[in-house]
């Protein structure tokens, strides 16, 4: 599975070059993370309330072109990999169809005290969403 999310550059989110800054990316992943789980059909929300945390691991950020004030860009996410513990999320960042950033985002499945859990056996349909997911990409 796929999603894309739509985003337009603000210019807060400029450099003193004009540019985008390169933390900026990281947010746009968790925005696009986070429309991804709903369209899944488990919302981040959901998972919390039933005490399932996904804290960041690991974040790669690869920059290949700039993106300036008011471009418009989408981020295209999918699942990479996912076992019981961990999910690996992976973004491509597209102005106008031209790739200009890819990245990755690793996540721990843990409980509320963000002990691990092996969420195949905690939150079986959590895990079978997700799992539905990343196979199907489409």
């Amino acid at each position: 599975m796929y999603t894309e999310s739509k985003v337009v550059v603000r210019y807060a989110e400029t450099d003193k070059m004009g540019i985008v800054h390169h933390s900026v990316y990281p947010i746009w992943y968790e925005l696009a993370r986070t429309e991804f789980s709903r369209e899944a059909g488990f919302p981040y929300s959901e998972m919390e309330k039933q005490g399932v945390m996904n804290p960041l691991v690991e974040l790669n950020c690869k920059y290949i072109m700039p993106a300036d004030y008011e471009d418009e860009l989408i981020v295209r996410t999918s699942i990479g990999k996912i076992t019981p513990a961990r999910i690996v999320f992976e973004y491509e960042v597209y102005k106008e169809k031209l790739l200009i950033n890819t990245g990755s985002t690793m996540h721990a499945f843990t409980g509320k005290d963000l002990k691990p859990i092996n969420v195949k056996k905690v939150k079986p349909e959590i895990y079978e969403i997700f799992l539905k997911a990343a196979e199907n990409k489409n």
